[in-house]
């Protein structure tokens, strides 16, 4: 075989190992992306502390594309509280004792085509959070490859 053979082998070698270092990097990469998201859920007591929305029904105070960070209290709902349920965000119209009507800024009418079928309000556990802030426009990214998914399969080539 000779050197040539011996060349061969190292160099295979090599890219073995560069191979196994970017995997371990990416591994550490994904697992310190689920930490920071665990803690943001602990920090806000949210189940998804970062929404995007994804709909134009809280224009003009949202606007497709916006990120919203959630946090979620004990502390009553009160009227025109921001809140998010599923994922759609929503402005709180009415409430009963402990159930909650939402309805998007944008929208002639409340929210209750949304809603599971024969359901009228929503309860507390069907709310993910409150709005505290925004971010606008970031979340185009997101939309871009959810409607897009030729961008997504590129970024991951």
């Amino acid at each position: 075989m000779g050197w040539m053979g011996d060349t061969v082998d190292s160099i295979k070698s090599i890219q073995i190992r560069q191979l196994l270092a970017q995997g371990v990097s990416l591994g550490m990469i994904v697992t310190s992306a689920l930490i920071i998201w665990k803690a943001l859920m602990c920090f806000t007591g949210s189940e998804s502390p970062v929404v995007v929305v994804l709909s134009g029904s809280m224009e003009p105070g949202f606007k497709r594309g916006d990120i919203l960070f959630l946090h979620m209290s004990n502390d009553p709902i009160r009227t025109g509280e921001i809140v998010v349920f599923n994922v759609d965000v929503h402005e709180r119209q009415e409430t009963g004792d402990v159930e909650v009507l939402t309805k998007g800024d944008n929208n002639y009418g409340d929210d209750r085509l949304l809603y599971a079928q024969g359901q009228l309000w929503l309860q507390r556990h069907h709310i993910m959070g409150r709005a505290v802030g925004f971010l606008p426009y970031v979340g185009w990214v997101t939309i871009i490859m959810t409607e897009k998914p030729i961008i997504k399969v590129c970024l991951l080539m």
